[in-house]
């Protein structure tokens, strides 16, 4: 994917990503992954920064949209990211992009772990809670879906309402329905939201940054949605 995120400052990083153990496919495949089975909004602006291959002397960042508990305990970052949400140390694009921990904003302060206060957060939410409501956060970091149905020649930008965890452990972004809005302003778990990821038009997406650039028509933006529409032509 080109990069379109804020360029990040360098640090130590505290644990690879390597697996130190082969697992055949099949082993892999009878696997199951960890589920989500709880979410807690990022509100103090943590950001995640990942490298890729292209700008190896280089790090860059996103905003962390919501940190979520796995049913094997664990504490994991969630980012929108391409065509879906994914867990931070899952990152992967094109370029071999990849995750190499967090930082707080505006500070050299780099970290690999999930804070204790989400820890703590989380697991008390669990326990009130429970593990098998379906829940939905606000998207607080401006995410925007990206539309198209003729092979990124032509977009349409729209804004993602909040995140939807369902039972089985999905996040979805949820958008407003204009035809089904009744009230305003929309707010999560209103009638009028649906799932932008069912839509046969539903392309990327990009946080609001990128968003705005696009919206205001700059070069580096608008070559990089030239480079995505030619991974969507037909080959």
């Amino acid at each position: 994917m080109p990069n379109m995120h804020g360029q990040a400052s360098h640090g130590k990083h505290a644990r690879g990503h390597q697996h130190e153990k082969v697992v055949s496919l099949c082993e892999r495949r009878r696997t199951a992954q960890p589920k989500i089975i709880r979410l807690s909004p990022e509100y103090d602006g943590i950001e995640l920064l990942y490298a890729n291959d292209r700008q190896p002397d280089k790090l860059f960042s996103l905003r962390v949209l919501a940190w979520a508990m796995l049913d094997d305990g664990e504490i994991t970052a969630l980012v929108p990211w391409l065509k879906k949400v994914v867990q931070a140390p899952q990152l992967a694009d094109p370029l071999n992009g990849r995750w190499v921990g967090f930082r707080l904003p505006e500070s050299a302060y780099l970290f690999t772990e999930a804070p204790p206060h989400k820890l703590q957060e989380l697991e008390a939410a669990a326990e009130f809670f429970g593990t098998a409501a379906e829940q939905q956060i606000p998207d607080i970091i401006g995410t925007h879906a990206v539309l198209s149905d003729d092979g990124m020649q032509t977009i349409s930008l729209v804004e993602v309402v909040s995140w939807r965890l369902d039972p089985n452990g999905e996040v979805q972004a949820m958008i407003a329905d204009e035809e089904l809005v009744t009230r305003t302003p929309v707010l999560p778990g209103d009638p009028c939201l649906v799932p932008v990821e069912s839509m046969p038009d539903f392309r990327y997406f990009f946080q609001h940054g990128i968003a705005n650039r696009i919206k205001d028509q700059d070069p580096e933006a608008l070559a990089a949605i030239a480079t995505l529409a030619a991974e969507q032509a037909p080959r």
